[in-house]
């Protein structure tokens, strides 16, 4: 198939201004297909992914990847001149990503009412924890208190042992997916109307959604979902389960005939024939009897020995593997979605690829997180201000 090799988003300008980690994630996505992406970061307070997690060489890892297909300039907003310049910078943006609490940027002079008046068709996306209104609106909220709230932690863990909280910013991140396609639908929608509007992301809601029929559940039928550890209450043999060479590997038989597969390939045919074994919930039900036979059997086994058997019965099944098996996974390598990407500063280093494959429009990473304001002086000169003008903000305090 031909390919342009022009990336789907080229000529989309999108203003950066959020911190820490669903707002500029979304950028990244929006970055990785061709967006033009300006990291606005405060001149003395930079985005705090930055430092979080390891650095090598006093150069912070997580940023390598959140920046990346960004260009970097710092402005603090409640200078004067930087909230002058955000309003020259907003006429020509497409996009504006905010996660400031409410009312902040309303105390700039940067609410929607100003912004929408230098450029009609500007998107502002507006990302915090619990949304625009609310009683809990202007609380400061992180990931880990959406993953509390939205029943998530009190679904993870063992029966018997405390709600777990995910060990990475799972509830960022799905926000970030998820601001990233409400900012394509408000463009969408403004390919129609001609103007822009204002998207109002709560981080504590997206997590909800991916949580699926919870709330249904309990509006039909009062079912509050237990802690099951690593088991299901819709289907079974689903668990992990350790092999003779001390690996682990996970099993899940959510169709019917795959968990017919999984128990003639362990030896226990019989198992299938039982009145109960009919439907997923009835064969969650006799979790301890599957798991044993199918638990048994693996143990016997090496990890390779397991694969190579499941896959020969095409039965679901996959090894449990940190980053270093990631790093070496043939299917991974396949896709090339660890891909290797040239930076000034570390040299060759290897992250996650674009999110997607697109046939003929394909996105890229074309470089990875740049230093503090390193594209002040190119992008706000390309804005037209000049020299005297760069001069007066730095002395401000503004740059």
């Amino acid at each position: 198939m031909t390919t342009t090799h022009t990336p789907p988003l080229t000529g989309l300008r999108v203003l950066d201004m959020a911190t820490l980690f669903a707002g500029p994630l979304a950028a990244t996505l929006l970055g990785d297909f061709g967006a033009e992406v300006i990291k606005i970061e405060h001149p003395k307070r930079p985005d705090p992914s930055r430092g979080h997690g390891p650095a090598k060489d006093g150069v912070g890892l997580w940023w390598k990847h959140l920046g990346r297909n960004k260009r970097t300039i710092t402005l603090d907003l409640s200078k004067p001149g930087g909230q002058a310049t955000l309003r020259r910078l907003a006429a020509g943006a497409d996009v504006v990503i905010e996660n400031f609490r409410p009312g902040t940027l309303e105390k700039w002079d940067l609410g929607w009412p100003e912004l929408s008046a230098v450029n009609p068709r500007l998107v502002l996306t507006r990302v915090t924890a619990f949304g625009q209104f609310g009683p809990y609106a202007r609380r400061p909220g992180f990931g880990t208190l959406a993953e509390a709230m939205s029943g998530f932690a009190a679904i993870t863990g063992e029966p018997d042992a405390p709600p777990t909280l995910p060990p990475f910013g799972l509830a960022d991140s799905i926000a970030g997916l998820a601001t990233a396609y409400a900012v394509m639908t408000a463009l969408a929608a403004r390919g129609s109307t001609g103007e822009g509007q204002v998207v109002d992301m709560a981080i504590i809601e997206p997590i909800l959604t991916v949580l699926g029929p919870h709330p249904l559940w309990y509006d039909q039928l009062g079912h509050v979902q237990p802690r099951t550890g690593n088991r299901s209450q819709n289907n079974a043999p689903r668990n992990t389960y350790r092999t003779a060479d001390g690996s682990w590997v996970a099993v899940s038989t959510s169709a019917q005939s795959v968990a017919e597969r999984v128990m003639r390939l362990v030896g226990r045919p019989d198992l299938i024939d039982e009145p109960w074994f009919a439907t997923g919930v009835d064969r969650a039900r006799h979790a301890d009897v599957l798991d044993e036979a199918v638990g048994g059997w693996i143990a016997e086994r090496t990890r390779d020995e397991v694969l190579a058997a499941f896959e020969k019965a095409e039965a679901a099944v996959a090894p449990i593997q940190d980053v270093r098996g990631v790093m070496a996974d043939p299917q991974y390598a396949a896709l090339d979605t660890i891909t290797t990407v040239d930076d000034p500063d570390l040299g060759p280093l290897r992250m996650q690829n674009i999110l997607f494959r697109l046939s003929a429009t394909p996105g890229s990473i074309r470089w990875a997180g740049r230093p503090h304001g390193a594209d002040t002086d190119e992008v706000l000169t390309e804005l037209g201000l000049t020299p005297a003008e760069l001069a007066a903000l730095r002395a401000e305090g503004a740059l």
